[in-house]
Parts: C-alpha cells; sequence; structure tokens
C-alpha cells in the first residue's frame, strides 16, 4: 500500500527544519502531528492527599516544562511562595531556560546537565554539591525513569505527582484515514484503543510504528503488528527508520 497520510502522536515541532518535514517532501506524503495523549495538573486538593508541604523543600529537580508549569501552579494554588533561595536542577540547558517565565534567571541557583537525563555526569555533580538540600521532584502518574542513581548518591529526594497523562480524545468530526501512525508511548496506544475501538490492522491495512521497548511491547500486548520500532542496532531514531520503511514503500 503507498504510504500517503502519517500521524505522528506529538506535537508539531517548532520552526521548518524537521526531518519530518524533509520526509514529507521528498516522499510526497502527509504530515499530520496530533498526540494521543495529553496532561493535565492534579488539583491542589488532589494534591494536598500525598501529604507533601512544599516549604519544607530547598531545591526542585526538573525533567520537563511540563514539571515547571504544574509546579510553580501548585505553589501558587497552594499559597506557597517560592523563596529566592531556591535552587533549580534541571536535566537540559532548554529545561533550565524555560525558568525565566517564572523566576529571575541566576545560574548561581540554577545548575542543568548535558545529556537531558538524570544519570548525567554534569546534573549528579551539581546535585553532589546540593547534598544538604531537601530536593522535591515533580513527576506525572506514570513517570517510569530509573532514578536508583538518586538513592546511590545519597540525596534526600521526595518524588511528588503534580500532573497526569490522559487520552487526548478524538473529535467525532477529525479525520482517521491515516496509512501510517507513529506512537511513543504505551498511553498512545490505549489512547488508539479508546479512540479507534473498532480498530482492525489487518482489514485497514494501517502501518504502526512504535519507538522504545515498552511501547512495541504495548502494541504486541494490543494483538496489533509494530511494522516499524526503533531504536534499533540499525536505526537510532525513529525518523531514521522511518525515511528507510518509506523508501522501500514509495513504489508500492
Amino acid at each position: 500500500m503507498k504510504i500517503k497520510k502519517i500521524l505522528v502522536s506529538q506535537p508539531r515541532p517548532a520552526g521548518d527544519k524537521s526531518p519530518y518535514f524533509e520526509m514529507a517532501r521528498k516522499y510526497g506524503v502527509e504530515m499530520v502531528f496530533r498526540p494521543f495523549i495529553k496532561t493535565e495538573g492534579l488539583t491542589a486538593k488532589e494534591f494536598r492527599q500525598q501529604k507533601i508541604n512544599l516549604p519544607d523543600y530547598t531545591a526542585v529537580i526538573f525533567t520537563s516544562r511540563t514539571a515547571i508549569d504544574n509546579y510553580f501552579r501548585l505553589c501558587e494554588e497552594t499559597r506557597f511562595k517560592v523563596p529566592d533561595t531556591m535552587k533549580y536542577l534541571c536535566t537540559s540547558e532548554a529545561v533550565a531556560l524555560y525558568l525565566q517565565k517564572y523566576i529571575v534567571y541566576r545560574k548561581r541557583k540554577i545548575s542543568f546537565g548535558a545529556t537531558g537525563k538524570l544519570n548525567d555526569t554534569q546534573l549528579l555533580a551539581a546535585m553532589d554539591k546540593n547534598k544538604k538540600e531537601k530536593f522535591l521532584f515533580p513527576i506525572s502518574d506514570v513517570h517510569t525513569e530509573d532514578t536508583s542513581i538518586l538513592t546511590d548518591h545519597k540525596l534526600d529526594v521526595t518524588k511528588a505527582v503534580m500532573f497526569r497523562t490522559v487520552s487526548n480524545d478524538f473529535q467525532p468530526d477529525e479525520d482517521k484515514d491515516y496509512d501510517l501512525m507513529i506512537f511513543f508511548s504505551p498511553q498512545g496506544i490505549e489512547s488508539l484503543k479508546k479512540n479507534f475501538k473498532d480498530f482492525d490492522q489487518k482489514k485497514s491495512g494501517v502501518y504502526i510504528a512504535g519507538f522504545g521497548p515498552k511501547t512495541i511491547a504495548a502494541i504486541e500486548e494490543a494483538g496489533l503488528t509494530a511494522d516499524i520500532a526503533a531504536p534499533s542496532a540499525q536505526y537510532r531514531s525513529m525518523t531514521d527508520a522511518l525515511d528507510s520503511f518509506l523508501f522501500k514503500h514509495q513504489d508500492d
């Protein structure tokens, strides 16, 4: 089957230099960016049920902009004025710079890693320098990142669920005529089952791509087939795997 329309279950990339746009031009396909999942913040009442007292913490670990938004939102809703002495440790510079939306950016109280991961050497070094701090770690309800490295470094860290992942339901008038759908999380597959209740991959002939072992496992558990699986020994990224797949199917 010739592929004409692809659904990428992620937000549309900023700018026009994304590899997805390059492939759209190269193979004459339509790329539709439409997340199957979205996040919503916990209410102040829901957050209080965790019995976490925000003033007890002197440092915050951020792994995403969503975490930053929900942390400062809950601080406001619970009437906690974040002190100027609060320290922030972020997994990347992009996340760190986003703090400017809420605070005056001062390098002496903001540290960040180079890789976007918790086990980043640069980030861990900054954490080790602040071992006396009490760290708050805002996360989602489906947080799966390995945090054992924080325990290994004997850091006083408390995880705080501040937002949840939910299905981004399709509206009745939204298109569903895709030739290939790309997923990046198990929650995306759950949303697929919810929004495409009569979906039959074999009858429809729709190809499915999955990124990451947990997503691939979710695809298989749903009785579906991952026609594209990344990363792999051959393809490090989803765009590399997709480019190869489209090249092989361009004349179908």
